[in-house]
């Protein structure tokens, strides 16, 4: 890939440990005690290659509660591909330790993390935790992937979020294999609003709920990082068993939400194409007496939904993002999912190790 960086002559030093090319480690970064004077500390694991290549940084669960990542990167960091890795990657699978431990997407303080970049070595909880990863880890990176799901109840089907308007980081979105791509804008605070401060590239990824492994996200996650590498030149490229359909960039997205408050009877999935005015649920009382359809605003693709079948007015219930060609896109997000149908037959597959 061109303007890759390839750097692997000094030692990478995270937290005081210095890791030399051709080693691989890992590292307890401390961060604020719990309330009992025992200390806590970030897990970071450290690969680094014989040969020359960047440094890619991954990071999952900014949201404590969020743990399809925390098992992509555990995948990741067993695939026999690591062994001829070029470069470097940093793999940090919990960033919110406090969160993690309390089942909770904010830290003890009630503060999103990942609207409390590049925080403070004096500040907040939350702000300190922001401080070390940014200088720690961040600091190091020439590109960056984090790991996101939706929120508890709410699926989001995977796909990637990014400035596509970057050639760059449009190509690794691109070599990550979803079928949407989602070209974000940044917010403030945010992890990839930092990041692209300090020029570094960062792809988020999105997939499946809060609290819940879905295996379906966990391996396009495995295989989307693994392509990312290939891009890079990280590890060597093969030859894929079917070249994946080019993946489409929303237009925009918007959620629909609930006319009123009831019981909640949900009648499309999580990928479907939907028209315009199309019903997508039926809010009905308690006693079966009223029944009101939710209508899709505009046609596009179901890209995240509530799983609750209790609704008050005004609840978000459907995420839809318009798209050009709403039925290919649909085509290839069926396509997607047969590729990573955790039934599917995946003896010999690199980028799939055994599940244990």
């Amino acid at each position: 890939m061109a303007n890759t960086p390839a750097r692997n002559d000094a030692d990478v030093l995270i937290g005081g440990t210095r890791v030399p090319p051709a080693s691989r480690t890992t590292i307890d970064l401390p961060v604020a005690d719990l309330y009992t004077h025992a200390t806590l500390t970030m897990p970071v694991h450290v690969i680094r290659g014989r040969r020359a290549g960047p440094t890619v940084c991954i990071s999952a669960a900014i949201h404590g509660d969020e743990l399809n990542g925390v098992e992509i990167i555990r995948r990741l960091l067993r695939l026999p591909a690591m062994r001829n890795l070029a470069g470097t990657l940093i793999a940090v699978p919990i960033v919110n330790v406090h969160g993690f431990l309390r089942h909770s997407r904010y830290l003890p303080d009630r503060r999103d993390l990942n609207r409390c970049f590049p925080g403070s070595e004096h500040g907040s909880v939350a702000a300190r935790l922001a401080h070390v990863f940014v200088t720690e880890i961040l600091a190091q990176a020439d590109y960056a992937i984090d790991l996101h799901t939706g929120a508890v109840h709410r699926p989001n089907l995977p796909q990637i979020r990014a400035n596509l308007d970057d050639d760059q980081t449009r190509l690794l979105s691109e070599a990550f294999g979803c079928p949407l791509m989602v070209n974000a804008g940044l917010r403030e605070g945010s992890l990839r609003e930092y990041a692209a401060s300090q020029g570094v590239p960062m792809l988020l990824y999105e997939a499946g709920e809060a609290l819940r492994f879905d295996e379906f996200c966990i391996r396009a996650g495995v295989r989307g990082i693994t392509g990312v590498l290939r891009q890079l030149g990280m590890l060597a490229r093969r030859g894929r068993r079917k070249p994946p359909a080019p993946p489409v960039i929303a237009l925009d997205s918007n959620w629909v939400r609930a006319p009123e408050s009831g019981i909640l009877r949900s009648l499309v999935d999580l990928g479907a194409r939907v028209t315009k005015g199309q019903p997508l649920a039926l809010v009905a009382d308690p006693f079966g007496e009223q029944e009101v359809e939710v209508e899709a605003d505009h046609a596009g693709i179901v890209i995240g939904r509530s799983n609750l079948p209790l609704a008050h007015a005004g609840d978000a219930l459907y995420h839809v993002a318009r798209v050009q060609g709403a039925r290919a896109v649909a085509d290839r997000v069926e396509a997607f999912q047969s590729a990573h149908d955790p039934d599917a037959e995946t003896a010999g597959d690199a980028d799939e190790p055994p599940i244990v």
